[in-house]
């Protein structure tokens, strides 16, 4: 029974931690960022412009795909020491069903957070990042004419319309 709850406790903290590691990523990945290096791009090694690139601000493109980045990357350690918990030999039924069931939040999460950020956008605004946690959603906003209440009003009707969330647990804010 004593092993039961230890790995209980292992899972809980695992999913602690990446609650937690998801959080601090959104957050701080704009203060961050390093603008001169883009995934996927190609770079000169001796480009005379290098300083002057490495100089300029973090725009929001580079927020929304930092942040989404950070997201996923958060996720998939999550993801990947669930699965360590549920191929351990040793455990005991109840840790596998709750590493599973873990699981299940987080896929569901990805595919949720994923139809808000493409609903959001396809009502008009530039861009959106959504991050779901247990007890509430943040969703971040980009729209060159900034977010006025009705606009808050749209967002938070797509976000409910897709989740479980009450209004009180939407968090709607405009990347600046």
């Amino acid at each position: 029974m004593k092993q039961v709850w230890k790995k209980r406790a292992v899972v809980a903290t695992v999913l602690l931690f990446v609650c937690a590691a998801v959080y601090l990523n959104w957050r701080y990945a704009g203060n961050a960022v390093d603008s001169s290096k883009v995934l996927g791009e190609s770079t000169l090694v001796n480009a005379p412009d290098d300083a002057q690139e490495a100089s300029k601000p973090v725009t929001e493109d580079d927020y929304f795909s930092t942040a989404r980045l950070s997201r996923k990357q958060a996720r998939d350690n999550a993801i990947s020491m669930l699965k360590e918990a549920e191929a351990d030999e040793n455990a005991d039924e109840d840790v596998l069903n709750e590493a599973s069931e873990t699981l299940q939040v987080l896929a569901a999460y990805t595919v949720a957070e994923s139809q808000i950020e493409s609903l959001v956008t396809a009502k008009g605004y530039a861009d959106c990042v959504a991050f779901m946690g247990e007890e509430s959603i943040s969703v971040v906003v980009s729209d060159a004419d900034g977010l006025d209440t009705s606009d808050v009003a749209k967002i938070k009707d797509i976000v409910i319309n897709e989740t479980d969330y009450t209004a009180e647990q939407i968090k709607i804010m405009e990347a600046n």
